[in-house]
C-alpha cells in the first residue's frame, strides 16, 4: 500500500503543469543555441525541435520559435521567455509573468492586432509607443489617427495617437489600448501605462507579475 501511495504521489508531481522557459544563448552556423528550463544549451536547426520548442526563424541575433502553437521572438542577451503551460491550456488568461534581461529591462514578444512585435516595459511612457517602421510592418492605419506634437532628442516632431484593437502578451488579451506612433524608428515597442494600468504590477528581484485588474 505504501508503495502504491508513493507511486501515486510521484505521478501527481510529474503531472503538474509547469510553464517552460526558453533562452537564446547563441547562433551557431544557422542553428539556434537554446536553453530550455535551465538545462544544458542545445543547438537546434531551422525546422527542428527540442523539448517541444521548434525553431521557425533565425537571424543574426534573434530567433523565432514556436512553443505549443505560440510564436515567440528570442533575442541574444534577453532574459528567459515564459511559454504557456502544457496540457492543452493557453495559460492563465489574467496573469503575465516577465523576467528581466541582464541589463534589468523587461523585454517580451507579444502581439498588436494579431501581429508579432517586441515589447519593452516602460512605466515612464504614458501610452504604448512605437515607431513608424514597426507600425508599417504590422499594418497600423496610424495616419488616420489624431495628429499630435512629440518631443524628441532632435526637437519637436509630429506623431499620431491611435487606438489599438488588441494587445496580447502570453495568454492575456487587452482591447482598445491607446498608442502613439512616432516618425523615428524604435528598437522596441514601449509597453506604456495605457496597457500597464490595466494590471496590478508586482516585482520581485528579476521577475515581474502583472495581474489583470479589468
Amino acid at each position: 500500500m505504501r508503495s502504491l501511495v508513493l507511486l501515486l504521489c510521484a505521478f501527481v508531481l510529474t503531472g503538474t503543469v509547469q510553464a517552460q522557459t526558453v533562452v537564446l544563448s547563441g547562433i551557431l552556423g544557422g542553428k539556434a543555441l537554446l536553453v530550455v528550463d535551465g538545462g544544458p544549451p542545445r543547438s537546434v536547426a531551422l525546422g527542428q525541435s527540442h523539448q517541444g520548442v521548434t525553431v521557425i526563424g533565425i537571424q543574426a541575433s534573434e530567433a523565432v520559435v514556436e512553443i505549443r502553437g505560440v510564436r515567440q521572438n528570442l533575442r541574444l542577451g534577453d532574459g528567459p521567455v515564459s511559454a504557456p503551460p502544457s496540457g492543452g491550456e493557453a495559460g492563465d488568461p489574467r496573469r503575465i509573468v516577465l523576467h528581466a534581461g541582464s541589463n534589468g529591462h523587461f523585454r517580451t514578444p507579444g502581439q498588436i492586432n494579431g501581429r508579432t512585435v517586441n515589447f519593452i516595459v516602460d512605466t515612464g511612457a504614458s501610452v504604448v509607443s512605437l515607431g513608424v517602421p514597426d507600425a508599417d510592418a504590422i499594418g497600423l492605419p496610424y495616419k488616420s489617427g489624431q495628429t499630435v506634437q512629440v518631443s524628441t532628442a532632435n526637437g519637436v516632431t509630429v506623431g499620431w495617437r491611435i487606438m489599438l484593437s488588441s494587445v496580447r502578451l502570453g495568454s492575456v488579451d487587452v482591447y482598445n489600448v491607446e498608442a502613439l506612433v512616432t516618425p523615428a524608428p524604435m528598437p522596441y515597442v514601449l509597453l506604456g501605462n495605457s496597457y500597464l494600468t490595466r494590471f496590478q504590477m508586482t516585482r520581485t528581484n528579476d521577475q515581474m507579475v502583472l495581474d489583470r485588474r479589468y
